[in-house]
């Protein structure tokens, strides 16, 4: 791999990377930017909002402009955990077992209404979004770098839902809602689908997996004092005394703060 980026690389890439999404994605750079640094820092993102706000959208383009393999997975309660994974498969002409590797073996997974699936299913991705990696039938196979998951679901749709537990929750770096558009947002989108006469915008790629690496190398960079971990620390903490938190921030979100 080439050298890391440098912090002023680094901000004009991720600049580029908003302004591309932004050609489809109208009026939201500040849930973009949370997104991007979620990427940056090689996290995961849940998406807690309505349906019919861009979800996929979103994921989709962010693959698109940083030329990450794309894979979405709908979660339905029948869904098994080698559906996710991938399974073996006996090949009559070898007379073997063969491996088929499952949609979590890409760059960036989609997975929509996550909570509609038990929890063996969801279970299915505590490893791969840990460890990045899966272990099926005893072999341990690694992800291919990056690897992130971008997992939605409705807050207000919760028949036949199985909530996330916190083991789950525990693994994603943000959780945030996209919201709805302000009035002019939505007639600007409305005027650029009517201009294009088509529902798809074909996104220009910005940067490649090999860059983005580079890009996520680079926020190591970033100098982080003594009194920031400090800071870190209490903020985190408090967490875990306040009443109206049920259950604190674990080191691992300590971690994923610095």
């Amino acid at each position: 791999m080439t050298a890391t980026k440098t912090i002023a690389e680094l901000t004009d890439d991720a600049t580029r990377i908003l302004d591309e999404i932004e050609r489809v994605v109208v009026g939201k750079r500040d849930v973009l930017k949370l997104l991007l640094m979620a990427v940056l820092c090689d996290g995961h993102v849940l998406i807690d909002d309505f349906p019919g706000l861009a979800k996929t959208l979103i994921a989709r383009s962010f693959a698109a402009v940083t030329e990450m393999n794309f894979s979405r997975v709908q979660f339905t309660p029948d869904l098994m955990p080698s559906d996710i994974t991938g399974s073996s498969i006996y090949d009559q002409r070898s007379g073997q077992f063969e491996f088929r590797p499952g949609p979590v073996f890409t760059n960036l997974l989609l997975a929509d209404e996550i909570n509609r699936a038990p929890a063996k299913t969801q279970a299915a991705l505590l490893e791969a979004m840990q460890e990045r990696q899966v272990t099926v039938e005893g072999t341990t196979r690694p992800l291919t770098r990056p690897f992130l998951v971008i997992a939605t679901q409705n807050p207000i749709d919760y028949e036949g839902t199985y909530p996330l537990p916190e083991a789950q929750l525990d693994r994603f770096l943000i959780r945030l809602s996209v919201g709805y558009p302000s009035r002019e947002d939505q007639q600007s989108i409305l005027q650029r689908r009517g201009e294009r006469a088509a529902d798809e915008v074909e996104l220009n790629r910005v940067i490649d997996r090999e860059t983005l690496l580079r890009m996520q190398a680079g926020t190591e960079r970033v100098y982080v004092s003594k009194s920031i971990a400090y800071y870190i620390v209490d903020v985190v903490e408090s967490t875990r005394s306040s009443p109206s938190v049920q259950v604190g921030a674990s080191p691992r979100g300590a971690l994923s703060l610095f």
